[in-house]
């Protein structure tokens, strides 16, 4: 499929995409990191002034907004919030079919972002059409790449980036998610990598995260135990800390990601077992420099 005009504006305006500061305390340190899964995810309801207010208490800096349909309305609203208390929107979460250009939900988000002037990543889900799971690898390659086109060009246009994130099945798989990113070949499309959503992957992980480290975006932590729920705090796991300490031996220096995600607890305390999880688990690792920004 041949580039078009506007998809090469989208290649050369990704090259001065904006991310966010690398962490001079280490990729662990607080002010690295971002807040997520905590709209929908709220036993209080918070509105967009007090979760900003709410963040701005707890020291972070960083919001990836999770939204539903009736957030919508107050999009706007969340802007104004988080720019007032000095939250950073790292990232806008975003699903489609494999006909992103006739989602009228893809157009509010691309319309809002261009009409604010934000500069931010697209957290993106691929929801497969019922006939997906039939056709081979290539096929199914070729069809989501087709959609990311899309939208890694019209966020392109407005200084936005495009993370491929893994929501489980196929889409979920990171070898998947890689072939789909080289099809492309947009330079501001990467990958979101969960801890929740890769329990399966866990034996995995070592051999893995080199291979997704060039297109990383951002790592979001949960605790990881075999047969544990899906959600459960960052250091009540077994095997989060050695996922950690993959990471921490790595070159990244993305964002780092912790989960809200409980939607029968008020979200401030979900962040808060999380801190103070992860603060727990950088003693039990040395990492004395990030454990100062606590």
């Amino acid at each position: 499929m041949k580039l078009t005009c506007a998809a090469c504006v989208g290649i050369l305006l990704a090259a001065a995409i904006p991310s966010a500061p690398a962490p001079k305390a280490g990729v662990f340190s607080k002010d690295n990191l971002v807040a997520w899964c905590i709209v929908p995810f709220d036993a209080k309801n918070r509105g967009p002034e007090e979760r900003a207010q709410m963040l701005h208490n707890l020291g972070i800096r960083m919001l990836a907004y999770d939204w539903r349909d009736k957030d919508i309305p107050t999009f706007d609203r969340e802007i104004d919030a988080l720019g007032k208390h000095g939250i950073r929107l790292q990232a806008f979460w975003l699903t489609s079919g494999p006909n992103a250009a006739e989602d009228k939900k893809v157009a509010v988000v691309l319309d809002l972002l261009k009409r604010r002037g934000v500069k931010t990543e697209l957290w993106y889900m691929f929801v497969p059409p019922r006939s997906f799971a039939d056709l081979p690898r290539e096929r199914k390659i070729d069809l989501v790449a087709g959609t990311v086109r899309y939208l890694a060009s019209e966020a392109g246009k407005i200084g936005c980036k495009v993370g491929l994130y893994n929501h489980g099945g196929w889409f979920g798989e990171p070898d998947n998610q890689i072939a789909i990113i080289e099809r492309v070949k947009l330079k501001n499309v990467g990958l979101v990598y969960n801890f929740h959503h890769g329990r399966e992957q866990m034996d995995r992980f070592p051999e893995m995260f080199p291979k997704m480290l060039p297109y990383l975006l951002a790592v979001n932590l949960n605790g990881m135990r075999k047969d544990a729920p899906m959600i459960i705090p960052i250091g009540d796991g077994d095997r989060e800390i050695e996922m950690l300490k993959v990471i921490r031996q790595s070159n990244y220096r993305g964002p780092v990601g912790i989960l809200g995600h409980r939607p029968e607890v008020d979200v401030e305390l979900s962040l808060k077992q999380n801190l103070e999880g992860l603060r727990r688990l950088l003693e039990k690792m040395g990492d004395r420099t990030a454990l100062r920004t606590y």
